[in-house]
């Protein structure tokens, strides 16, 4: 059983959360998203309070590029002498601070996307260190799991899934009111694909970057 502790951010004056996932390994912490560089100081006084310290923290996981889960990487990475890990096909939206970097939205929400409390502004942009793709092994690093990679709310959408049947799911999934695809999507085609890929996996219980964990069987899709 991995010790998991879920850190829950508001962002948008109140109006959302976000999640990251704090998970205690035998030799430190890994952590899973680090939410917006806005919420910083939320985030850091819930990493004090699991008794995260510098050079307590392993490896930060980026399950996509978007600011609400990369804004704090560049930040971690420094004050932790921690590593990032991320798809090779989102490494140019933190690169640029770009969230719609070759990505197929709507107007409406590549009009958001460029707001400027949504953009990764230049201190906050960064390069991951290691390059994750489908099946990467996370055993190096204290974890018994796996990367999957999941496009369809992004190219470069990946999520961890442990050797228990936890599943880190990023934006692939969000539940706010019920388990359902998330509603922004590059490639819906591509985000159906990751979903039948996932239903061949033994996953029990999905960690969603917005909303509360749900059961996989719980899943309500294409309503």
């Amino acid at each position: 059983m991995i010790n998991k502790k879920r850190i829950e951010l508001k962002i948008y004056g109140g109006i959302a959360t976000v999640n990251c996932y704090l998970l205690k390994v035998d030799s430190g912490f890994i952590l899973i998203d680090t939410g917006p560089s806005s919420k910083r100081d939320s985030l850091e006084y819930e990493l004090e309070k699991e008794d995260c310290k510098v050079g307590d923290l392993k490896l930060i996981i980026i399950t996509h590029g978007d600011s609400d889960h990369a804004g704090n990487a560049a930040y971690l990475r420094q004050k932790y002498s921690a590593p990032i890990a991320l798809h090779p096909d989102d490494e140019m939206m933190v690169q640029n601070g770009d969230m719609s970097y070759k990505r197929n939205v709507n107007l409406l929400v590549r009009i958001l996307f460029a707001l400027p409390f949504i953009k990764l502004n230049k201190s906050n942009r960064f390069k991951g260190d290691i390059d994750t793709d489908d099946g990467f092994d996370l055993g190096g690093y204290g974890l018994n799991a796996r990367i999957i990679h999941i496009p369809g709310h992004s190219q470069g959408s990946i999520g961890i899934i442990t050797a228990g049947g936890d599943f880190y799911c990023g934006d692939l999934f969000s539940n706010t009111g019920k388990p359902v695809l998330n509603s922004i999507m590059d490639d819906l085609d591509a985000a159906h694909y990751s979903v039948r890929k996932l239903e061949k996996l033994d996953i029990i219980m999905v960690y969603p970057g917005h909303g509360d964990p749900f059961s996989m069987d719980e899943l309500i899709l294409g309503e």
